[in-house]
Formats: C-alpha cells, structure tokens, sequence
C-alpha cells in the first residue's frame, strides 16, 4: 500500500486512536522551551523538569481521598487473606510497573522470616503485560492496539472469581489493558480500572473508555494530575503517580494481613495514607535541593558528553536492576534511539545504554530480577489467527519466549561490543547499604574493560573512600524503608526519568516539549506523531498524517538499504518546512 493511501486509511478508519484531547496528551504549559533551557542552563533545564514532579504533590489529598482506593486497599486484603489472587496488568509503562509490583512483593515474601507461609504467598500477586516480559527489553509493536490480545492473557493466566483485577492504563482508554478489564469482570474477580486522565473527558471523547468506564461492576481509580513534562509522555508524571497509590494500596494492604491473618510473620509497621504524601513530598523536595540537583545536572552533561563522541553506557546494578532496565528500554521507543541487542545478533546497531548485574550470570540475574522465572508467550499463529490479529502476525508471529529473553545478557558475562570503542563508561548505580559490594564485584567481574567508572550512590551521605578515584555523583537522600521498597523504586524512577529526558532534549531528540523522535510503533503513537507535527509546523493534522506516512516510507526505505535513518517525525517536520537541515539533526549522533 502507498504511503498517502496508507496515511488515508489511517484517517478515515482510526478515528478512535486520535487522542489529542485527553490531558495525559498535552503541552504542559511550564515546558513548552524546556529542549531550549536545557541547552542554556542544565540545572535550570533540570529544574525545570523537576517543577512538573512538584504538581503531583497538591493532587495528592484528592487521588487518596477517593472510593476507589479504600475499596482497593479492601479488595487487595480480602483476595490475599483468603484464596484469591491479585492481577496487574499494563501496557508499556504501566506493563513494566505491573511487572515492578509483583516482583516487590515476590521479594517480600522470599526475605521474610521466618514464615511458614511464603512460597504459597509469593504467587498470590501476577503482572500482565503486553507482550509478555520480553517487553521489558524490547517494545512489541502493535500488541497494546487489541482488546482481545488482553483478554486472552489474563484467561491464560487463569483468573478467577475470588481474584482482583488491577488494569493500568495512563490515558485510561489502551485496548489492551481494556481486555484484561473484561476478562477479569467476565471471570467475576473485582476489576479496578486505574487511569490518569478525567473520568468526564474519558467517557465523552473515548468510546471504549465510555464503556468499560459505564459498567456498574468497575471500581475506578482516576490519578489526573496534569499533563506530562515532554508532551505524551506518560513513562514519567503519569507512571510516578500510579507508583505511588497502587504501591501504597499494594503495602497497606500487606500490612493488614501481616497484623490480622494467621501468618507466621512479623508484622511491619506501615504508612498512615498521610505519611506516604509527606515522604513523597519530602523525597521531591529533596531531590531539588542544591546538592541533588547540582549532581543531577552533572550526570546530564556527563552522559551527553559520552553520546555525542559515540561512547557507550553500561548501568551495573542489583537492588535497582529492574528500575534501570526500565528507563533505559523505554528510551529507545521515545527517542528512537536503538533497542537492546540479544547476544548472536550482530546486525541491529549498539544501543547506546544498556544494564548488567555483576554478581550473577545472566539466567540468575533475570530470575533475580523479576523473583521468579520469566514468562514469556508461546503463542502460535493459530492463537493469534483466533485472536482476529493482523494478517503479518498470523503469517509470522513474534519470537517472544522465554528463551528468546535469555539472549539478552543482563548478567556479568563479558561482552566485548560495549568495551570496543572509546568513551565506553561503566555506570554503578546502588544504593548506599550495597554500594561498596557493588563496586567490589563490578571491579572483580569488569575490571579494566571500561574506559572510565562512575559510580551514583542513593541514600544517606558517604565518602565510599574504599572507591575514590572514579566519577562519582552522590545523591543524598532519605530514603524510608517499607515493605514493598516502595520510596527505593520511586527514587530511582524520578532521578532516571530525569536525567534520561534531559540528556535526550541536550542531544535534539526533543523540541520544546515535544518528542519529535518517539517512533511511531502503534496507532496511538502514529496519533501522537501527526499532533506533534503540527504543533511544531503549524500544518493541519490531515497534512502531518500524509507526511509522516511519507516519510515512515522514507525510513524504512534508507534502513533496507542499510543507511543512517532520521525519526520519521523529525523527517517530516523537516520536509514541511521545506528545509534541508532542520534542529532536530543538528549536532545529533545517528539513531542507528
């Protein structure tokens, strides 16, 4: 098909999918030069960012002061003190986040002792993702644009009447996440549909919101605070958010059946609802502090200054492995840039960033990871002709198992490719209680592979003298203990959404606040693709779809013949402006 027919269907046939209205879509107004003041002032640009943390914080009395999340933390104890289980299911973000909370509580559960009941309580919570746990590493296109792809998982997964279902969806309207929501109240289990847009705006403009959003049977969990600080987003403010109250909920409930079940355990003391604002606030307010910030923006120049003279980043991390690997896999669909690389694959280029665990091989580093083996899919192009999938994934369906997920070498094994060339850095990223043993083993495993060591410490202040020499960026944070790790997991969530955004808006894979570099994967990404367009051409959006359609034909052309590609978004406003060079290329590595 011809890109303008292509671009034509798309109109006339995707109406569903153009989502410009809902909030999570927006331009924030506080960063609509955020890609320009990065490049002036990096702390400034740092701040800046920031600054769109600080507006989940006065939100915060309303998200907790709903039904919704009472009746959750409710739902949560009554399923996991009696034979219920609880289900997460996601899409992208929200699948990676998913997949976050059941391995916080698997953990839970194998350090808590002595307790008879641990291995039967370790099962009790499971993520569904799109895609399965091969997309954490790795985006699976389209997987998120069918209702019955979800449905189907969560019936695999065996999801039951005494069960709760949490679907967490950002915009509030994923066809995916939406199937999982159907399953669920079709099984009978409680189904709690978790969103950050409003529920008004949803049910007016979004038919398949409207209707699962009309069923009696729904518990709602709306968490709307605003638009995200790069338009659309959602990895980041929306993400932050569903962090927090589903992670709260997830704890207070846990420390509920600590107190009241017939466990062998010892009870945890746990957050009021009003602790958790206050450490939210305080863990925001202390990551702007001079010192935090000042190092935040150093990070930002430090890592920019590796890409620009094609160096190469290789996190090494335990305790936060699965925080690290998330932002750094997410990076690659919003700033196209190149995606993670399995171990015989030598053709896809270098991804600029990748993670290693340098205490274990890379089958014990997954199963670490995640506290369990991972589950990837199985399924055949019988499944998915069942599943009316499109005709490319019939003929040919992805390679999305488990032994496909062991290619990816997230352990200490050596790997040459990420040593080869110069500027190759070994980030270590821990916090402070397992920092000197981090650096220990990363030396014992690495050695001198790496160009250069820097070493990021979360946690109270400590002069490490043991590791003096390398780059060092402390960030000095209290840091709660609870059970699930939860102010671990958002500390390292706000700090990587950070400084992985502003390095990318240094090096021109933004423009003001807009992704002009996010590869349009899916429909709601090519949605976001056309509005991006035209909010920086000023052309209408019909015109933006034909050119992106255009210029998506462009790519895939230059990447067939093995040639240096450009986002087909950036492509495209470079094409509208009719102009050969455009400020999105500008002093930019390649993609590929």
């Amino acid at each position: 098909m011809l890109a303008d027919d292509r671009a034509n269907q798309f109109l006339q046939e995707e109406a569903a999918f153009r989502l410009g209205c809902l909030l999570t879509e927006a331009s924030h107004p506080k960063t609509r030069t955020l890609s320009q003041t990065l490049k002036r002032d990096v702390k400034e640009g740092v701040r800046l960012l920031q600054s769109v943390d600080r507006d989940i914080v006065p939100c915060l009395d309303t998200l907790f002061a709903q039904p919704g999340y009472a009746q959750l933390v409710r739902a949560l104890y009554d399923a996991l003190s009696g034979q219920g289980r609880v289900f997460f299911t996601g899409c992208g973000a929200t699948g990676r986040l998913s997949i976050l909370l059941e391995a916080a509580w698997r953990r839970f559960w194998r350090q808590a002792s002595p307790c008879s009941s641990r291995p039967s309580m370790e099962d009790r919570c499971v993520s569904v993702m799109a895609g399965g746990d091969f997309a954490l590493i790795k985006s699976v296109e389209g997987f998120e644009d069918f209702p019955e792809f979800g449905r189907y998982h969560l019936r695999q997964a065996g999801v039951t009447g005494a069960d709760v279902v949490v679907a967490i969806t950002e915009g509030g309207e994923t066809p995916f996440v939406i199937g999982t929501a159907w399953e669920g109240l079709a099984a009978g289990a409680q189904v709690f549909l978790v969103y950050n847009n409003p529920t008004d705006l949803l049910k007016e403009r979004v038919g398949r919101s409207r209707e699962i959003l009309d069923d009696p049977r729904i518990h709602r969990l709306e968490l709307t605070t605003g638009p995200m600080a790069i338009t659309g987003s959602t990895r980041m403010q929306a993400t932050t958010t569903e962090l927090l109250v589903v992670g709260a909920a997830l704890e207070q409930a846990l420390c509920k059946l600590l107190r009241h079940a017939d466990l062998e355990c010892e009870p945890f003391d746990c957050c009021a609802i009003e602790d958790y604002r206050q450490r939210f606030t305080q863990l925001v307010t202390d990551l702007s502090r001079p010192t935090a910030l000042s190092m935040l923006s150093r990070w930002v120049a430090y890592e920019e200054a590796i890409y620009r003279h094609s160096g190469l980043v290789t996190y090494a991390a335990d305790a936060g492995l699965l925080d690290v690997l998330t932002d750094t896999t997410e990076r690659s669909p919003t700033f196209m840039l190149p995606a993670f690389r399995a171990k015989d694959d030598l053709q896809p280029p270098l991804p600029w960033a990748f993670v290693k665990n340098p205490r274990h091989n890379s089958k014990q580093a997954w199963q670490g990871m995640l506290q369990r083996r991972p589950r990837g899919l199985h399924w055949s192009g019988e499944v998915y002709r069942t599943l009316k999938a499109p005709q490319a994934l019939r003929e040919n369906p992805p390679k999305l198992d488990n032994r496909q997920i062991y290619q990816f070498q997230i352990g200490n094994e050596v790997d040459p490719s990420r040593t080869a060339n110069a500027e190759a850095t070994l980030m270590i990223i821990g916090f402070q209680d397992e920092m000197e043993d981090l650096v220990q083993s990363s030396r014992r495993v690495f050695g001198g592979q790496f160009d250069r060591t820097a070493l990021v410490s979360l946690g109270a202040p400590d002069d490490l003298r043991s590791v003096a020499g390398e780059d060092r960026f402390p960030l000095p944070l209290e840091i709660p203990a609870s059970p699930l790790q939860l102010w671990r997991h958002l500390s390292l969530k706000l700090i990587l959404n950070t400084v992985s955004t502003a390095t990318m808006c240094r090096l021109d894979r933004v423009w003001g606040n807009a992704m002009t570099w996010v590869s349009p994967s899916n429909k709601k990404l090519i949605d976001r693709g056309c509005r991006l367009i035209a909010q920086c051409t000023g052309c209408t959006y019909e015109q933006a779809c034909v050119q992106l359609f255009r210029s998506v034909a462009q790519v895939e052309a230059l990447q067939g013949a093995g040639r240096e590609v450009s986002s087909p978004v950036a492509l495209a406003i470079a094409e509208i402006r009719q102009s050969g060079v455009h400020p999105f290329n500008q002093n930019n590595r390649s993609s590929a």
